[in-house]
């Protein structure tokens, strides 16, 4: 105690997915440190981003401890799965062409019911020794600078508490407390998109659809346990299952933003019903609930500042729910963010703190800057089947070399690593510019020739025919091994990519280009 007031270690404003795996962790890592979780709210409500991918899994088996839980309370992901209809919306869900798995993935990942994971960790805190409140407003904060204390009020029922902290976090979400008090929110000017998004009871199970021919093409694995995409020009449908059997259904894209008959049940279902493999999906389907958004992706000036504090979730940062990055930038901040708080609480050595401090911030802005390269402009790209997977291969083959691997080896606290990764920045980021403006000219290109939608019903094709390497992610692998297999993959998809150009008869013969001249500004085409 200080004064009238309560003394933390660590306050975190919110109490949701972010702001509990924090607290969570801050327990398993220092178990001594008087850490606060304040959350305005009594009950933990439905939320979207349900869908984890590999890095976000990792995080929760490895630094929560959550392994045991998941595969308890929560269901396991089989990999996400594309189906793609004709022009007109109406190819029977038998016929679409899909990409997806034909197997449970080698790298685990897990659907999350929010409200359940988020009422659980709560209680798992409160059982740690966590000071958790609920139905708690956080109000008149006043952050303190060079290491002086952060003083603030909550105020629950009729009550008002004081508190000091030396470090204060902000997981309240997309209200972002700090990003107004502190001017920190930056709009993205070219992604605008929005998404609505309800639970629904009664959906088909797509497991026993359709006959024989098409349960066997993907070996009979389950296609419901997927995070199911359908793809239409400018927007996509999700499924994505919930323990207890009910079914979140989304849309994401551009119009989305701008059709608010969609924010309402009857509207929505309307445009649902406009798909017939979806429609099919939903005949006798019941609404629990429903939700959006009219802009999904920002990002902020600001991820963690020396005078110990912090922005974590969507409190920070929002991209776009293709490829579910929330959590797995959840994890990287509230890593960075236990060890931050470590070392000044532990090791007690400022110096090191702060020079951290402004090394993982620029590393999470080089990350968002690089998430948004795989959506600005390019979602009429994917409606098409022999582009999306030209992409696909190129995301996921990306996402695993230069993300999942680093983190599952903890590479992204070191100090070298980020050092080297921010010095080519420059080049990663032109890399990804470059296929962008590949994707966008194949698009226009089947477009003007009347090919946009010509393999969107017929074919399959397994995600990782070209990305041989996914046992390996995660393994000692050596730089030149890494960078092999990027070239290797970069050549393919421009030979790909060429040959749908028509600047090739097959892929095969293309010249390969050295890695180099991807990561250059010269087009790649």
């Amino acid at each position: 105690m200080l004064g009238s007031a309560e003394y933390l270690d660590v306050a975190i404003v919110g109490g949701g997915l972010a702001g509990n795996l924090l607290a969570r962790q801050l327990h398993r890592t220092e178990p001594e440190l008087r850490v606060g979780l304040f959350e305005r709210t009594h009950q933990c409500s439905y939320k979207v981003g349900e869908a984890t991918v590999e890095i976000a899994a990792n995080y929760l088996i490895r630094k929560q401890g959550l392994s045991q839980y998941l595969y308890e309370n929560q269901l396991p992901k089989n990999g996400i799965r594309y189906f793609f209809d004709n022009a007109d919306r109406d190819a029977p869900l038998e016929e679409m062409s899909e990409l997806g798995t034909i197997n449970l993935p080698f790298h685990p990942a897990f659907q999350l019911d929010r409200s359940r994971l988020e009422a659980d960790l709560l209680d798992m805190n409160r059982a740690d020794g966590v000071h958790v409140r609920t139905g708690a407003t956080v109000g008149r904060i006043a952050f303190g600078e060079k290491g002086d204390l952060h003083r603030f009020e909550v105020s629950s029922d009729s009550s008002t508490t004081s508190y000091e902290s030396r470090w204060i976090v902000d997981a309240s979400g997309r209200s972002g407390s700090f990003a107004r008090l502190k001017d920190l929110k930056v709009a993205e000017e070219i992604h605008r998109l929005g998404s609505v998004w309800g639970r629904y009871e009664g959906v088909a199970d797509i497991d026993e659809w359709g006959p024989e021919e098409f349960r066997a093409r993907v070996r009979h694995t389950t296609r419901r346990l997927s995070t199911i995409h359908f793809w239409y020009s400018g927007y996509w449908i999700w499924f994505i299952p919930l323990r207890g059997g009910a079914m979140s259904v989304g849309v994401t894209g551009k119009r989305m933003a701008q059709m608010k008959e969609l924010r309402a049940p009857e509207g929505f279902r309307s445009f649902l019903d406009e798909h017939r493999a979806v429609r099919d999906l939903m005949v006798g389907a019941k609404n629990i609930d429903i939700g959006s958004y009219t802009q999904i992706a920002y990002g902020t000036k600001r991820f963690f500042h020396p005078d110990r504090w912090g922005l974590v979730g969507e409190a920070a940062t929002s991209a776009d729910p293709l490829y579910s990055p929330g959590s797995d930038f959840i994890s990287l901040e509230n890593d960075y963010l236990t060890d931050l708080i470590r070392r000044d609480l532990v090791d007690d050595d400022v110096v090191e703190m702060a020079e951290r401090c402004e090394l993982y911030d620029r590393y999470m802005q080089f990350r968002h800057a690089a998430t948004m390269l795989l959506y600005r402009n390019l979602y009429e790209v994917h409606g098409s089947y022999e582009l999306a997977c030209v992409k696909w291969d190129f995301d996921i083959a990306s996402y695993y070399n230069l993300w999942v691997s680093s983190y599952m080896r903890d590479q992204h606290l070191d100090r070298g690593y980020l050092d080297t990764q921010l010095r080519l920045k420059p080049y990663i980021l032109q890399a990804l510019e470059n296929f962008s403006n590949l994707f966008q000219r194949v698009e226009s290109a089947l477009r003007e020739r009347g090919d946009y939608f010509r393999a969107n019903t017929g074919h399959f094709y397994y995600g990782l025919t070209n990305i041989d390497f996914a046992k390996a992610v995660g393994t000692d692998r050596s730089e030149a091994e890494v960078m092999k297999q990027t070239e290797e993959i970069f050549n393919l998809v421009r030979a790909q990519a060429l040959q749908l150009l028509g600047k090739a008869p097959s892929a095969r013969e293309v010249e390969p280009l050295d890695l180099k001249v991807f990561l250059g500004r010269r087009a790649i085409d």
